[in-house]
């Protein structure tokens, strides 16, 4: 059904823990992901049999797999924790995809594990659902991210606040390496566990390093241009992930762990969505100084690497890479939101003030994120607290050489005319959460083409007062 090859496996006991998924009571599937099981190889009809579902439940252990828990440890909320590993998760194994890159299927929420502490290890539908249709939307969104393979239901109630319907999701991810795996090993000094690990990293995710000299800062270095650039387009789409901690940092340059994730409406620059970030310290526009921040933790942990002899003497090159993300982050930035306002290769040294404008008035009319950069390409109409930047941008765009309609085109390609809005994401749940799941799998589909949605697409529509939704949860 697989075929697995899992290096990870193959790295020292202490890295992980080796355990089977813990059986469910009923699992029945409500999704695969036909698309993303045939980049991987495998039959999207196998998933989906009897003997499919039961795997994807973590029923049944397929071939080849060698499940474990993965251990690692990171900053939550800037407290430093020692130890935290996959506490609900799961990695089957590793697979190789149709384009030659290694993939690992892991199922999320199946089961008790070493790291798990006080959790139950399982996972409620509502956050399966979330993560499913969040990480595929940006995934359509050209966002680097993991992804979702399917979603199963249990048979069985998870107990959080209340009795709800439990689900397993199957994640896909280039890796589910983080920050917090070399800090795991670099906490308890273990430097050759944490070479091994660099140089998985280095072979897996930046092979081009492979001969390079220096190859643990040029990692460092290459971690943090990855890092850059991804929070850019985070910034670009509106989205706020909700808990930037040091554990769910994936280096290989790709979003990981949707909890308490979601895009805005209303553009507000200090928006918090996550019920537990009571300070604020994840806000959106918070998110570039935290991934810095994270980026500081890991250049802590590679110090040993760095320079083996004297670890002091490596501080001056880690400290100037982590100081050089503010200006690779700006580059970035500016490169997502000059094509959102259709800028092309003429740079001015002003178009960084008129996006900036922009942001600022958008934020005092409370103006909606996406549909105003929607508007922008398709000439519709704008807030009137927009008026006056309106005026600028027409003369800036008059200095541009492309013509209305590609100028239009172009930005149509990279503003989104819909998004897995919250109050739309939160309707799906409620609906499942009543057995119907027709929802679920209309909203899968339509964000598949986020950029195409007909102006009438329900899914374009922001959400009334009334319906707006102020927090999200972690499902933990």
């Amino acid at each position: 059904m697989i075929a697995f090859d899992n290096s990870y496996a193959r790295l020292p006991d202490r890295f992980h823990a080796r355990l089977d998924p813990t059986p469910v009571a009923r699992p029945g599937l409500i999704r695969v992901n036909q698309a993303l099981a045939r980049d991987l190889g495998i039959d999207p009809a196998a998933l989906e049999s009897p003997e499919g579902v039961a795997v994807l439940a973590g029923n049944r252990v397929p071939d080849g797999a060698e499940p474990l828990a993965m251990a690692y440890a990171g900053h939550q909320f800037g407290g430093w924790v020692p130890q935290l590993g996959d506490g609900r998760a799961i990695l089957l194994g590793e697979v190789t995809a149709t384009d030659g890159q290694r993939r690992d299927i892991q199922l999320k929420g199946a089961g008790r594990t070493p790291f798990s502490r006080m959790g139950d290890g399982r996972a409620w539908l509502g956050p399966v659902l979330r993560e499913y249709l969040v990480s595929e939307a940006m995934a359509a969104l050209g966002v680097p991210t993991t992804r979702a393979l399917a979603a199963v239901t249990t048979g069985e109630t998870v107990l959080r606040e209340t009795p709800l319907p439990g689900a397993v999701l199957t994640r896909v991810a280039a890796s589910h390496i983080r920050v917090g795996t070399f800090q795991y090993f670099a906490a308890r000094n273990d430097i050759d566990g944490l070479r091994l690990l660099a140089d998985m990293v280095i072979a897996r995710h930046y092979p081009d390093l492979t001969a390079t000299p220096g190859p643990y800062a040029a990692l460092l270095d290459a971690i943090i241009g990855r890092q850059a650039r991804l929070v850019a387009q985070w910034m670009g789409t509106g989205f706020i992930h909700g808990v930037m901690n040091t554990d769910n940092m994936a280096v290989s340059g790709e979003t990981i762990d949707y909890g308490p994730c979601a895009f805005m409406d209303g553009f507000d620059p200090d928006k918090v969505f996550s019920s537990i970030d009571r300070g604020g310290r994840y806000a959106y526009s918070n998110q570039p100084h935290l991934a810095q921040w994270n980026l500081a933790q890991l250049a802590s942990a590679l110090l040993p690497l760095m320079n083996p002899d004297d670890r002091e003497a490596a501080v001056p090159a880690a400290q100037a890479l982590v100081d050089g993300f503010t200006d690779r982050f700006r580059a970035e930035w500016l490169a997502v939101f000059r094509a959102k306002i259709g800028l092309g290769d003429r740079v001015e040294p002003e178009d960084e003030a008129l996006i900036a404008r922009l942001l600022t008035a958008m934020a005092e009319a409370g103006a909606d994120f996406t549909a105003t950069f929607r508007a922008l390409g398709e000439g519709t109409p704008l807030p009137a607290a927009l008026a006056g930047w309106h005026a600028d941008w027409t003369a800036r765009l008059s200095r541009e050489g492309a013509t209305p309609e590609s100028r239009a085109a172009a930005m149509n390609r990279v503003n989104p005319a819909i998004i897995p809005r919250n109050h739309l994401v939160e309707q799906v749940i409620a609906s499942a959460v009543e057995g119907d799941f027709a929802p679920f799998h209309a909203m899968t589909v339509a964000l598949e083409r986020p950029f195409d949605a007909a102006p009438d697409s329900a899914y374009r529509t922001a959400p009334l007062p009334a319906q707006e939704v102020a927090r999200t949860f972690c499902g933990t």
